[in-house]
């Protein structure tokens, strides 16, 4: 784990080059047609380490302020400064517990152009967290943050935190995260994945509603540093709701980014929230393409972070991207759609059929947007209004 502490960057210093294999180069084609997880497929065995790191800059008066119980008052920015390469940026605090009541402002300088962009918001503190009292919540270095932000790769910010009507929690600085290339990987043949209830979703038996096994890039596929996840993993019990969210890093990427997305997350939720995985027990990119998130198991009951007081007996599936408005991806709904389907269908669950979670004991839809559970915008409106169509498209695919 690499995490540096730095206050600026002199133009003079050098650049953190990256390294390991190139998008889209013969080599890295190679790797990903055999990174997917389907029926029978072939799983990555991975070997190397990743060149991913963690910068910070701590946050700092901008003028006179007033402080109280380790709290601010006053206006806290990172000045206009050259930095260590990044491609995406949040704003942590040292209670995991508390909320940052304010605002969160970002500019980037491109590493490419050398341009700035215009002023980004950044969204403030989210409920896509483990359990509260959940041993991963409150585990030393744990940390509350903000969404991430996805800005490509840049080597300049300046950040502004502009505080609500209470205090700003202590201990606010920028974390800066730099995906790397991955790490290198070697393919491995791989037993078809049809042992067990809904392994490659089979119809198994008359009265029985199952789905296929979507295609899912592994971790090894988007090539995760599996050196950053600390403990085993947790799991829970059947699946009864799928939670749809979006990660509200931004649209203008790539789809041959995702991986370096998904990378970055990764790290921050690691690194900077000090959570023990990526949040996210799956990811699926506007194009379409379904990814493995939190470690344990696609086929299996994994206990993510993702959506506070509800992460038990559910699968959080994140779409890439912020969809407050606009458009949603067809392909993007597609999958989720196909996703959800075989995921519910492993335990015998109907897309559109209801369960009771959490300790409130809350009646949910099998499918259900982050919303539904917390005071939240989440999955945005955009893709909240199309929950439905998915839904409809889930039970289809389990023959209902």
């Amino acid at each position: 784990m690499r995490i540096a502490l730095v206050t600026a960057l002199g133009a003079g210093c050098a650049a953190l080059a990256l390294q390991g294999l190139a998008s889209g180069s013969p080599a890295d084609s190679a790797v990903r047609a055999g990174l997917v997880s389907g029926g029978a497929g072939i799983a990555a065995v991975p070997v190397g380490d990743s060149d991913g790191a963690t910068t910070t800059l701590p946050l700092t008066a901008a003028g006179p302020e007033l402080r109280t119980g380790g709290g601010s008052r006053g206006l806290l920015e990172v000045p206009a400064q050259r930095t260590h390469p990044f491609s995406l940026l949040g704003v942590t605090w040292d209670d995991p517990h508390a909320e940052l009541d304010g605002t969160v402002r970002a500019r980037t300088r491109d590493a490419r152009s050398g341009r700035w962009s215009g002023w980004h918001e950044v969204t403030g503190g989210s409920d896509d967290a483990p359990d509260v009292n959940s041993a991963e919540r409150d585990a030393p270095g744990a940390r509350g943050g903000t969404a991430p932000l996805w800005t490509g790769p840049s080597d300049g910010v300046e950040v502004q935190v502009r505080p609500g009507r209470s205090y700003l929690p202590a201990g606010l600085r920028v974390d800066l995260v730099d995906p790397g290339s991955g790490t290198h990987s070697a393919l491995e043949p791989r037993l078809p994945a049809s042992a067990g209830p809904g392994g490659a979703g089979r119809r198994m038996g008359r009265r029985s509603y199952t789905a296929d096994r979507p295609t899912i890039v592994t971790r090894a596929g988007w090539r995760a540093d599996e050196k950053l996840r600390s403990g085993d993993p947790e799991y829970t019990g059947t699946v009864k709701v799928v939670f749809v969210h979006h990660t509200v890093t931004g649209n203008d990427y790539d789809c041959s980014e995702s991986d370096a997305i998904i990378r970055s997350i990764y790290r921050y939720h690691v690194e900077s929230n000090g959570w023990r995985d990526i949040g996210y027990n799956f990811l699926v990119d506007k194009c379409g393409t379904i990814f493995e998130g939190r470690a344990g198991g696609v086929d299996r009951p994994v206990m993510g972070a993702h959506t506070l007081g509800y992460n038990n007996d559910s699968t959080g599936v994140a779409a890439l991207g912020t969809f407050t408005d606009g458009e949603v991806p067809d392909d993007m709904v597609d999958a989720i759609a196909r996703l959800a389907a075989w995921k519910l269908g492993i335990g015998g669950r109907n897309p559109t059929g209801t369960a009771v979670l959490g300790s409130k004991r809350t009646e949910l839809r099998a499918i259900s947007g982050h919303r539904d559970a917390l005071a939240t915008q989440c999955p945005g409106s955009a893709l909240y209004a199309r929950l439905s169509e998915i839904r409809s498209e889930a039970a289809d695919l389990q023959g209902r």
